[in-house]
């Protein structure tokens, strides 16, 4: 008993794999898409923080000297000395 496949079975078994196929690729091509969008969000973040962090050690520098740390106290915090008025203008 030999069972003939017909030219129609081929056909349709060649057409699905290709389906198959086409919807796995595309799915790890929307992946990919995905996970490069959000590496370049990521890199961004990155230099923003490198940023911000090179700002806050040239404060804490700064900070370290006694008349750079009244001035940030008076201008950030409205610190003042006993028996001082101060006046804020804005």
């Amino acid at each position: 008993m030999k069972i003939q496949l017909g030219k129609r079975f081929w056909v349709t078994l060649t057409a699905l794999i290709i389906i198959f196929t086409l919807f796995f690729i595309g799915r790890n091509l929307v992946t990919v898409i995905k996970v490069g969008h959000r590496i370049r969000l990521l890199k961004r973040e990155k230099e923003l923080y490198e940023k911000r962090i090179a700002e806050d050690s040239t404060l804490l520098e700064n900070l370290k000297y006694d008349e750079y740390l009244e001035q940030y106290a008076r201008e950030h915090f409205h610190m003042q000395r006993r028996n001082e008025d101060v006046y804020i203008i804005r």
